[in-house]
């Protein structure tokens, strides 16, 4: 059994389920307080979310995008994630980092400024340059996506799971708008029936 360690409603939790869905993989959600507790201290020191355990293989890991990585490869093969030597590969691995070290980066920043910077920090120099990075980001986002159903290749990939989370914590806790062609690619994942089963897992 999978076990996802995520704050309630929390997005890169929500993407780690989304995973698990999509790959018919059984797992179970564990709420995580904030602040966190000294147990799940003692699990994870950072206190982040989200947290994997793997019962299978003894695993404990954190970092998102390491865990869908780390999920696909050790429970697959799957889609999801092309073999080694597949010409779709290294994109999808681009993509995956990506939403963390570039644009998962720059939202976070974004977040702390939002939700817990005191007024006089609000708009300061780390929050400009980190809101024109996320903007330069989501802008090559949407020139790479086009008019495509996806990020690479003709089917779902890690790289679209990584990117539309991110992008969803961007547009709804910051209340960002998307340019076109990306709000009606998350509107399309968002349909998905793997999706809606891990969004009703983390909100539930």
């Amino acid at each position: 059994m999978l076990t996802i360690h995520n704050f309630p409603r929390g997005g890169r939790g929500q993407r780690v389920a989304w995973l698990c869905e999509e790959m018919g993989l059984e797992y179970r959600m564990a709420a995580v307080t904030y602040p966190p507790s000294p147990q799940y201290l003692a699990l994870n020191p950072m206190g982040t979310v989200p947290f994997l355990e793997d019962d299978a293989t003894g695993a404990a890991i954190g970092e998102s995008a390491a865990i869908c990585l780390y999920i696909a490869q050790a429970h697959g093969p799957t889609p999801l994630l092309p073999a080694p030597g597949h010409p779709d590969l290294a994109k999808v691995l681009e993509w995956t980092v990506f939403s963390e070290a570039t644009l998962g980066s720059g939202v976070n920043t974004l977040l702390a400024e939002r939700f817990g910077a005191p007024e006089a920090d609000k708009g300061n120099w780390s929050a400009r340059m980190a809101g024109g990075r996320v903007d330069q980001a989501v802008e090559l986002i949407a020139s790479r996506l086009g008019e495509r159903d996806y990020l690479v290749g003709d089917s779902l990939t890690l790289a679209d799971i990584c990117i539309a989370s991110i992008l969803g914590v961007w547009r709804g806790a910051l209340d960002r708008t998307a340019p076109p062609n990306l709000a009606a690619w998350l509107d399309r994942l968002a349909q998905r029936p793997a999706y809606q089963r891990a969004r009703a897992a983390v909100t539930g």
